[in-house]
């Protein structure tokens, strides 16, 4: 019976210690503190960027268009398309990015300081949010559009709306002009 009884005596415990001084416990709470810490870190930080080139038109979305998250499809072609027409875009981009930061300028002020300063960057906020609310990049003739379901304005109202994902009328009618 002695044997049995020794065998009995080191058996590890199933319960995990937790007290405060145990290697466990702190493991955890390390774990829930950085997963914490990292809910604080700008969404824009996190995203995946598919071009270094797209990181500040990233960060500079967030703000601008004020969420959490933007997909990450939408963010290239919109990326894409503004690029295209405007030589020298990111770089623009990144401009705005530090002016923000150096001066620490606030997202809901953004516009009113570039207009009031006639900054050269001035349009740049409009266009980023023209792309992100309404799916489209430029104007008139030139016009591209790189959402339409999927834009901005349409989500934040697809809780009780829902934006057709087709044109009205047979093949083709949405090519004549209105009258």
């Amino acid at each position: 019976m002695r044997k049995s009884s020794r065998s009995q005596e080191h058996k590890p415990s199933r319960t995990p210690n937790l007290s405060p001084a145990s290697p466990l416990r702190r493991r955890l709470l390390s774990g829930f503190i950085g997963a914490y810490t990292a809910t604080l870190v700008p969404w824009a930080l996190a995203q995946p960027v598919g071009d270094a080139r797209q990181g500040p038109f990233l960060a500079l979305s967030a703000l601008i268009a004020g969420r959490p998250s933007l997909d990450a499809g939408m963010a290239n072609r919109i990326f894409r398309a503004l690029s295209a027409g405007q030589p020298g875009f990111s770089d623009s981009a990144a401009a705005l990015l530090k002016l923000i930061e150096d001066r620490k300028i606030d997202p809901l002020q953004l516009q009113q300081v570039l207009d009031d300063e006639r900054s050269p960057l001035a349009a740049l906020p409009r266009k980023i949010a023209t792309a992100w609310f309404l799916g489209v990049v430029g104007a008139g003739k030139k016009a591209y559009v790189v959402a339409y379901e999927h834009a901005l304005n349409a989500q934040m109202v697809s809780d009780v709306l829902k934006p057709p994902t087709y044109a009205y009328g047979a093949y083709g009618s949405w090519m004549r002009k209105p009258l």
